[in-house]
């Protein structure tokens, strides 16, 4: 084992040692053994001159700031050439070595470190000038903080998110809408954070694929070298394969074969010439350095029929439709479903059963439908639940038509209820996935909230379902009596009640001074007073406390729970009283439920529709004849930019 590989081993151990010792109250090393596993990392680090990113030996705080400061880059960052054709990447090779890697989808960040430590990390930005993200740059998951060169040395790389990880933040989401579309999307907004606490656990990765400057070192004309100094540096550098024209087919073909298997994000390949000088020589068109060329990958497009519609239901009643159709070979696996995401998408498609579609894999991953080859039109929109047989109704909302369940009971409601009761936002329970409720849903174990505090009651029953045993079991009852342990403001969101999500429950709370009988017996009319709450929320609240299984089921919990209130610093609630619109594209943002997440941590409000209790609409289109800015001009509303935001707020 190398020295890098035992200390990657080493930090993890020794941070696991310490999660356990001082998160979980359990001790899975001795102290001496702590000890001696410390000085073993610390001797290496010295011997090395490499300290890793979340070193024990090291401690990087969280901080925030009140911006992203602008920064000049020392040298612009052009964009690639792109082709999708692989002999014209052969031919740009000819004899000349080339290095080819995974164009990977995140977003570059440039690193500069002086004397051995980190100095600076600046976003691409538009190329000339990026933002300053240093900070969050300490706490990306494998960023050496020091490292044994001691000159000025100026890098480039891609800060991506890992599909795994994108999954897992992405489950916590209860609402569809606010999910995160991508992993570059989560990671961009992660890397430009305010706050480099929530970028420390958004888990962000980077990937050196440039070395800008390092003087004094000799490289031999030999960017395969750069790559191998920066290893040694203790970086993690892009994946790449040495070939020349003629190597290039089989390289491409075994990248596309990896493809499906990567944990990362990648749209595609780079391919860079060896020789520095014979490459630099080539110069650069307006656009293009000519010592480089991107690959993107050639949809593979196969015709197929359409059999069915699927139609699956979610919580909030929203039933997404899914296109069957006959299984089409795309990218080395059998693909026969796609999601069609909405009713106005498959509209547009004119889905008809029989019909010829073409499908693909967006980024050889995501099978999408591309085109409707006979756009029949003929499928029927069921106006019954597939689940429960409820009635159903066809909802419109920012211009999206959508399809929803109408019946109160119904089950797939109650699983993905469930779901979002023991989601982080609310009752942070580890352990209890949608596959494992609808389990213990079935089997007859849970019928209401409060019966996931007595599943000790089915302890030899589920020890010996597939998946659990005795392990799980207790690491199960650990987090369910954790989260016995909470405030109040967690206990109201995870009802589910329509329309109230984690700010609004917390408004409530404020409002009503913690007092869950004071805000049980509140009416719609009383609580549209409350600033940033309004008709439809208040109306949504008085209904929900009417109705008598409701109260039960709360009762029933409340019983099982430790309720305390959160002490707030009001000093950090700069936008309290103030609500907000957001719509339109985001550039500063990696979506609008980020940009709400920050206007809510400052004690601000964000709705979804332009009315006379709005104080500002964030509009990056400021002067665009939207139905929004229309209804804000009329009514006086500030119709803002994102920049104007965060320069006014943040």
């Amino acid at each position: 084992m190398s020295n890098m590989e035992r200390m990657k081993e080493l930090c993890e151990l020794l941070k696991g040692a310490s999660k356990a010792y001082y998160q979980e109250d359990r001790e899975i090393m001795s102290n001496l053994e702590y000890d001696k596993l410390y000085d073993e990392l610390e001797a290496l680090e010295k011997e090395t001159g490499i300290v890793l990113a979340g070193s024990p030996t090291v401690s990087v705080g969280y901080e925030a700031v009140d911006e992203l400061p602008k920064e000049r880059h020392e040298t612009p960052m052009l964009s690639l050439d792109k082709t999708k054709d692989v002999e014209a990447l052969a031919a740009f090779a000819g004899e000349h070595e080339i290095l080819i890697s995974w164009k990977l989808d995140g977003l570059t960040v440039v690193l500069t470190y002086q004397n051995g430590e980190l100095l600076k990390a600046v976003t691409r930005g538009n190329g000339e000038i990026g933002e300053v993200i240093t900070n969050n740059a300490r706490v990306f998951k494998n960023v050496p903080l020091r490292i044994p060169y001691q000159g000025e040395i100026i890098l480039r790389g891609e800060a991506v998110i890992r599909y795994s990880d994108f999954e897992k933040i992405n489950a916590e989401i209860a609402d569809e809408a606010s999910k995160y579309k991508n992993p570059r999307n989560l990671c961009s907004g992660s890397v430009r954070q305010l706050n480099n606490e929530i970028t420390a656990k958004r888990n962000v990765y980077f990937y050196a694929f440039s070395l800008v400057k390092a003087d004094g070192v000799d490289f031999e004309n030999s960017r395969e070298k750069q790559y191998l100094w920066l290893k040694e540096q203790g970086f993690d550098i892009v994946e790449y394969k040495k070939v020349n024209g003629h190597g290039v087919a089989q390289a491409v073909k075994e990248f596309s074969e990896a493809v499906a298997q990567n944990d990362f994000p990648s749209d595609g390949l780079v391919s860079t010439y060896d020789d520095i000088a014979y490459g630099q020589s080539l110069g650069r068109t307006a656009k293009f350095p000519r010592d480089s060329y991107a690959f993107k990958w050639q949809d593979e497009l196969r015709e197929t029929h359409l059999t069915e519609i699927e139609w699956s239901p979610s919580r909030t009643g929203l039933i997404n439709p899914v296109a069957i159709f006959e299984p089409v070979e795309l990218e080395g696996t059998t693909v026969s479903r796609a999601s069609v995401h909405n009713v106005s998408i498959l509209k547009a498609l004119k889905l008809g059963i029989g019909d010829k579609i073409t499908v693909y894999k967006a980024n050889m991953i995501i099978p999408q439908i591309a085109e409707n080859l006979t756009g029949s039109g003929t499928v029927v929109i069921p106006d019954t639940c597939p689940v429960c047989g409820g009635a159903t109704q066809i909802q419109k909302m920012n211009d999206v038509e959508a399809l929803y369940c109408m019946n109160p009971e119904c089950q797939a409601k109650k699983i993905k209820a469930f779901t979002l009761f023991v989601s982080r936002d609310a009752m942070n329970i580890d352990g209890l996935s949608e596959m494992t409720l609808e389990k213990f849903i079935g089997c007859g174990f849970v019928h209401e909230y409060a019966d996931l505090f007595h599943l000790d009651r089915h302890k030899d029953v589920i020890v010996e379902m597939e998946g659990f045993g005795e392990k799980s079991y207790k690491k199960l009852t650990d987090g369910i009596n954790k989260a016995r342990h909470t405030t109040l403001p967690r206990v109201i969101y995870s009802l589910g009640i329509p329309n109230i999500g984690v700010a609004n429950a917390k408004v409530l709370c404020k409002e009503y001074d913690y007092d869950i009988e004071r805000l049980r017996r509140a009416n719609a009319e009383e609580l549209s007073q409350i600033p940033g709450v309004g008709g439809v929320i208040g109306a949504s609240v008085e209904e929900y406390f009417a109705d008598e299984e409701h109260n039960r089921w709360l009762d029933d919990l409340l019983a099982e729970l430790d309720i305390y209130t959160e002490q707030v610093d009001e000093s950090q609630l700069t936008l309290d009283g103030k609500v907000f619109v957001i719509t339109g594209s985001l550039e500063h943002f990696a979506n609008r439920n980020e940009l709400k997440n920050l206007i809510e941590t400052k004690g601000g409000k964000v709705t979804g529709s332009v009315t006379s209790k709005t104080n500002y609409l964030i509009n990056n289109d400021t002067m665009s004849s939207s139905s929004k800015n229309k209804k804000a001009k009329e009514i006086g509303v500030e119709i803002i930019s994102e920049q104007d935001f965060v320069e006014r707020f943040c």
